[in-house]
């Protein structure tokens, strides 16, 4: 079983608050992203926190991602996001619906509507990486 399926299977017999817990310690336990690494140029837009992604190609062309955010459960979201595509070649995460893999996680229910309304926009920005490196 995948981490990602692990957590969807742990997320629904959680209640509220045990929920947001999951998210805040999945976002701890992102890799420390080095602070000059959060610049204008990897800041995601259109997220209610300040949120950060660093694409690194590793030496066998797999894309591993650095995020950071000013805000836990904002830090929880995007560690869920990246936990779906993390160490993947290109052509695979540009392949995956993360949108569809996040379904079960119902954050548009669960979170209030700022801080969902930048998921897209972490998505997209992971999804144009790995088309954009898949050409190079």
């Amino acid at each position: 079983m995948s981490k990602i399926d692990e957590l969807i299977e742990e997320y629904e017999f959680l209640e509220a608050d045990d929920r947001y817990r999951l998210l805040i310690d999945l976002g701890k336990q992102l890799d420390p992203m080095p602070d000059a690494l959060k610049t204008d140029a990897t800041l995601v837009r259109g997220c209610s926190a300040s949120v950060w992604v660093y694409p690194q190609q590793l030496d066998d062309q797999r894309l591993h991602f650095l995020a950071d955010s000013n805000a836990a459960i904002t830090k929880g979201i995007i560690a869920l996001v990246l936990e779906t595509v993390q160490d993947q070649s290109a052509e695979e995460i540009k392949n995956t619906n993360i949108a569809d893999v996040l379904e079960p996680f119902d954050l548009k229910n669960q979170l209030s509507s700022n801080r969902t309304q930048g998921i897209p926009n972490m998505i997209g920005l992971i999804q144009e990486t790995a088309s954009r490196l898949q050409k190079a």
